[in-house]
């Protein structure tokens, strides 16, 4: 009988949710300091209270499990090894609410017998952003997070809620992993199985590790499911399934707080993790293994092909695509507004405002505002904290609204962005692009003095304060400046000088309407 690798894979992830009634309480758009905003929307009291509980119910219990599985086979012939895909919103709440629970996290670091995936520090769906650099950086912080606090560098990725498609895997491979996890898709594997691994569509970087979501779903599901033909679930009978599997590898890759969470420990679900593992080694044919040990040791079987155009792939509901994020109009627009504030927050250079955008960004705000039925809107249904979709979407939409007009006011939007050129067509496109006044000033530091002579000569700068900004001081200062037909560096600090001296003037009107320091 071939071998089978088995890697027993957990999601742990809990967001920072929104307050419900902001709106409703008549608190929007109120004075506060800046640093009041997180509290201002997010549940503090709540996400403790929801954290507590999952401490208690499961990660404390399931990580003693196993580490004392570890410990009792760490000198045998076949170890016991798992993977863990911790979220940066979850390890921030670690800190925050209880270290005792990263410290245990820690522990298992030190095993050296459980290995830890790279995902987007705020497990948001920045993936699917047309422009990647939010992507890369949210990727970025999760790997430093995870090195920082856990002491180990992950090489294996696994995007928010498996969202896939070929410039997904393309932009992971171009960060340098190894391997990227999609879910096990029969209308993307046309009959293939998933017990193999592939590559995606024209890139030899990186190898396609696939969740097994029947097996995982009979965990994660049906474990307690007494109508269930195979209930109950025994360890021995589900190990005896995975030595019938055939393949290279079998991924079960459930949400961690299934044991004790979404199962009750009364369910028998401690019980078994506790034997599931040794059940498994009891099989002269399985191992457990972690990601990185299965790209290393095995070819690929062929090609997936996922094209962006078409539609992503993830591993909710039964579409299994990204309708549970954006499949109705309310996630739409509350997505909208996400993305078109991604200009004005990396203008303000502002890391208190790009850490709340961040944070709204959390794929959790989008999936409560699911409203399709039957048993996919159940299971929404029952992670939300909402009495329904659109009390999520209203509880969202208002923060975001009221975060947004604070950004603005800060930064002094405009209404169309100023493009700097060199000269006419759009051959001479600087790449340069201002949202505000803020921006507007950077950007005068970062061209050429070339560009500024070219758009002074033309009337640009004071067309763009009257029109756009609406700011007649500023229009008159630029045409004053126009009218003295400088050149040069001396005309590049003129409008420098200029554009700064009105920001700090506007910026302090603006900042005291809404109290921000």
């Amino acid at each position: 009988m071939r071998n089978m690798d088995i890697l027993l894979i957990f999601e742990v992830h809990q967001p920072f949710r929104l307050k419900r009634n902001l709106l409703w309480e008549n608190k929007i758009f109120k004075r506060l300091n800046k640093k009041e905003l997180f509290n201002y929307y997010f549940d503090n009291e709540g996400n403790k209270e929801v954290f507590k509980r999952a401490a208690a119910k499961c990660y404390f219990p399931s990580n003693q499990i196993l580490l004392k599985l570890i410990d009792r086979h760490k000198n045998e012939k076949k170890p016991v090894k798992v993977t863990f895909s911790l979220s940066g919103v979850f390890l921030e709440q670690c800190e925050k609410f209880d270290k005792d629970v990263l410290e245990t996290f820690r522990q298992l670091s030190e095993s050296g017998c459980v290995e830890f995936l790279n995902q987007t520090y705020y497990h948001s769906i920045s993936s699917l952003y047309p422009n990647k650099d939010e992507f890369r950086d949210q990727v970025k912080m999760h790997k430093q997070v995870v090195r920082s606090l856990l002491g180990y560098t992950p090489t294996v990725f696994e995007n928010t809620e498996l969202l896939y498609n070929n410039t997904i895997a393309e932009t992971i491979a171009e960060l340098g992993y190894k391997g990227i996890f999609m879910e096990g898709v029969e209308k993307i594997l046309r009959k293939r199985s998933p017990n193999y691994l592939y590559k995606p569509k024209n890139c030899e970087k990186i190898k396609i590790l696939l969740r097994n979501y029947k097996l995982t779903d009979d965990i994660g599901f049906r474990f307690s499911a007494r109508w269930w033909s195979e209930w109950p679930l025994t360890a021995k009978k589900y190990a005896n399934w995975l030595s019938k599997e055939k393949g290279q590898c079998v991924n079960i890759f459930p949400d961690y707080e299934t044991f004790g969470e979404h199962h009750w420990p009364e369910t028998g679900i401690h019980s078994f993790l506790q034997h599931l593992p040794k059940a498994i080694l009891d099989f002269e044919n399985l191992n457990l293994v972690t990601p990185s040990e299965i790209v290393e040791k095995n070819s690929t079987y062929g090609e997936i092909d996922v094209p962006e155009s078409s539609g992503t792939i993830s591993w909710a509901d039964l579409e299994r695509d990204s309708s549970g994020w954006l499949g109705n109009t309310m996630q739409w627009a509350y997505y909208t507004n996400l993305r078109r504030l991604e200009p004005f927050i990396k203008e303000s250079e502002d890391e208190e405002f790009l850490k709340l955008w961040r944070y709204f960004q959390t794929s959790d705000h989008l999936y409560y505002m699911f409203n399709s039925g039957g048993g996919p809107g159940e299971v929404h249904s029952y992670f939300s904290p909402f009495g329904s979709p659109m009390d999520a979407f209203v509880a969202a939409q208002s923060a975001i609204f009221d975060f947004e007009n604070r950004v603005r006011a800060a930064i002094l939007t405009t209404n169309e962005p100023f493009l700097f050129y060199y000269g006419a067509g759009k051959k001479n496109y600087s790449g340069v692009m201002a949202w505000s006044l803020k921006g507007f000033s950077e950007a005068i530091k970062k061209v050429d003095a070339k560009s500024i002579e070219f758009h002074n000569c033309r009337g640009d700068f004071d067309k763009w304060a009257k029109h756009s900004l609406k700011d007649d001081d500023l229009h008159n200062e630029f045409v004053k400046i126009k009218e003295q037909k400088i050149v040069g560096k001396e005309l590049k600090n003129l409008i420098f000088d200029a554009t700064i001296k009105r920001f700090k003037e506007l910026s302090h009107c603006s900042k005291t309407a809404l109290q921000l320091s």
